[in-house]
């Protein structure tokens, strides 16, 4: 009876999360499903404007750059001001921003409200990892940060497609439908989600045991972690960085590319929840080995295919190493973070992957253009075998789980009758 199993998997991974959860879910698919700017960007700054292919990666530097910015700020706002103000107020200034990217011409103005962009629409994602962490029972983190990860790779995957068909008609257009589903997106905050951030005890205030971003960075295993996370973002920057060059280099075509790196948003899409249910309750620091692995290894592949194919295949390799590592990285970091401290602490890891999302591509185009392309994907199996054996040492003694803070009641309604 596949359906009735069907069914019972489906129940089992949606079942006992809070109904607060689900409004940040959902918040999160809306706001994927109108990511339409990043999408096409760089053909809006080259067909659409005229500019060069120079100035349109300068306005991408630019985004990445927001990015890093505010992911340490972000996660601050998290812990000072609380998860669901942050919330509102980065929406609501992403979606501002991206509406006056529609409308500037200037090229000055077009690169700085670019930047302003990145950093708007970054400074959300510690509080949302954050929130989720306060609102979901330990035992149920990975599956939680699972789920938001596939709504965020099939909201991705729809507004791909549909990127393409509104450039067509109006560029301005998709500037305008993402700057609306991003307000969407921040009312849904404003009427569903309450705030999460756990009250300190009275003995904790009178001691001032606050948590700064120095003491994030006095952490050694958790930046240790940091690290690790930036290298393997490094290799997974490829897939949208090295691959199309390289592939470009060896004489395929755009749409060959496209076809290959489809592989990843639909496996993403079929496997994320059903990988989730084996890998839920296992030692985070195997996964995360064997993730790192599958990520290096998978990309070095990349130097022996000489088809469609084959580049496909390599992309269901290091695919598989992303569905693992997502969830559980991110339960790992709420694993390694005081309570009181969890903004700074996902902002910490989130800049690790703006901070590779600035450096990879520097990094592949300077070892293909100075010794071809079959080289990097060799730096990538090293960066990947570093990363594994990192996790091995790093996470030999894992602290026991932190309980989550007290949800609202209704939340915990959910959970008994769960």
């Amino acid at each position: 009876m596949p359906s009735v199993a069907l069914r019972r998997a489906v129940r089992e991974t949606v079942s006992g999360l809070p109904r607060e959860f689900w409004w940040l879910w959902t918040s999160t698919l809306v706001n994927r499903l109108g990511a339409f700017v990043a999408t096409y960007m760089a053909l809006y700054l080259t067909l659409d404007r005229g500019y060069s292919a120079s100035y349109a990666g300068l306005v991408a530097s630019l985004h990445g750059l927001g990015g890093v910015v505010s992911s340490l700020a972000g996660g601050v706002m998290a812990d000072r001001l609380g998860r669901r103000p942050t919330l509102l107020v980065a929406q609501g200034s992403t979606a501002a921003a991206v509406a006056l990217l529609g409308f500037v011409r200037d090229p000055v103005a077009i690169a700085a409200v670019a930047f302003l962009v990145g950093v708007a629409s970054n400074a959300s994602r510690p509080a949302v990892q954050a929130m989720m962490a306060d609102i979901v029972r330990p035992e149920d983190r990975v599956r939680a940060f699972s789920l938001n990860y596939w709504a965020i790779n099939l909201g991705f995957a729809v507004s791909s497609m549909g990127a393409g068909f509104i450039a067509e008609v109006s560029y301005r257009a998709g500037f305008l439908i993402e700057a609306g589903m991003t307000a969407v997106c921040a009312v849904l905050v404003f009427l569903r989600l309450p705030e999460s951030r756990p009250e300190r005890a009275a003995a904790e205030v009178a001691e001032d045991r606050e948590v700064s971003l120095l003491t994030v960075v006095r952490d050694g295993r958790y930046m240790g972690v940091v690290g690790l996370s930036f290298l393997v973002a490094l290799i997974f920057q490829q897939g949208s960085v090295g691959l199309p060059v390289a592939m470009g280099e060896a004489g395929f075509s755009p749409a060959d590319y496209g076809m290959a790196i489809a592989v990843n948003g639909l496996l993403i899409v079929v496997l994320q929840i059903p990988v989730t249910r084996v890998i839920q309750h296992r030692d985070p620091r195997s996964l995360l080995v064997v993730s790192s692995l599958l990520a290096g290894y998978g990309f070095g592949l990349t130097a022996f295919a000489g088809s469609v194919g084959v580049f496909a295949l390599t992309v269901c390799v290091w695919t598989l190493a992303e569905i693992v590592n997502a969830p559980t990285q991110t339960g790992l970091v709420v694993r390694l973070s005081p309570v009181h401290g969890r903004g700074r602490y996902q902002g910490m890891y989130t800049l690790s992957w703006s901070a590779a999302a600035l450096v990879a591509p520097l990094l592949s185009g300077v070892v293909i253009d100075r010794f071809g392309a079959r080289w990097l994907w060799g730096v990538c199996a090293v960066v990947g075998t570093a990363a594994a054996l990192g996790y091995g040492v790093l996470m030999r003694r894992l602290p026991e789980e932190r309980p989550a803070a007290a949800a609202p009641a209704s939340a915990e309604a959910e959970v008994r009758a769960a």
